[in-house]
């Protein structure tokens, strides 16, 4: 792990450690997991958002404005709503997307739940997903949430990353190893 990357993970960690512990004492654990839904929508869906959160250009002050208008128009939690204006205040919005993958991973963890990401060549329905999370279940042996996505370049199949574990059933997959194969052979 790069240098500068180890330096932001350890400060999300400290940040995300903070915000469970005081959701955990307030038992609004529930609410602070819809915060981290409405961030993540706002850093995927908002070139400006990641623009405000990353670049030196803005000050403390025009983060920190920005942050508590957002903070009110996404109704987050008074708790989240203040530590973003501290990270702001303290020039640390950059780490936010960590911090949103470190929190969830610790409620998740507290919950006995594990992430599953999921990749097809074509969505998975509610039925599929469903039975895919029992069979996860009772291999891993806790709760699992599938994190879906969709790459039609797999022409079939899954990709399943559960932990440090992948299961490739993807047709792409079994043709690069067959073609692997044949350039052996020839």
């Amino acid at each position: 792990m790069s240098e500068p990357a180890s330096i932001s993970s350890g400060i999300a960690s400290r940040y995300a450690t903070a915000v469970f512990e005081l959701a955990k004492e307030d038992k609004s654990v529930a609410k602070i997991e819809s915060d981290l839904d409405a961030l993540d929508a706002a850093l995927t869906d908002s070139a400006d958002f990641r623009d405000l959160i990353a670049s030196p250009m803005y000050t403390r002050e025009q983060q920190g404005n920005a942050i508590t208008a957002l903070s009110k128009k996404m109704d987050l939690t008074p708790v989240m709503t203040n530590v973003l204006g501290l990270m702001a205040q303290k020039r640390r919005l950059f780490v936010l997307p960590q911090l949103v993958a470190t929190l969830r991973a610790q409620i998740a963890e507290d919950k006995g739940e594990v992430t599953a990401d999921v990749v097809s060549a074509k969505a998975l329905t509610k039925g599929q997903a469903d039975k895919l999370a029992k069979t996860l279940k009772e291999r891993v042996g806790k709760d699992v949430k599938i994190n879906a996505t969709v790459d039609e370049s797999l022409i079939g199949g899954l990709i399943v990353k559960v932990g440090s574990k992948m299961i490739d059933t993807s047709i792409a997959s079994k043709l690069n190893s067959l073609q692997n194969a044949m350039k052996e052979v020839g």
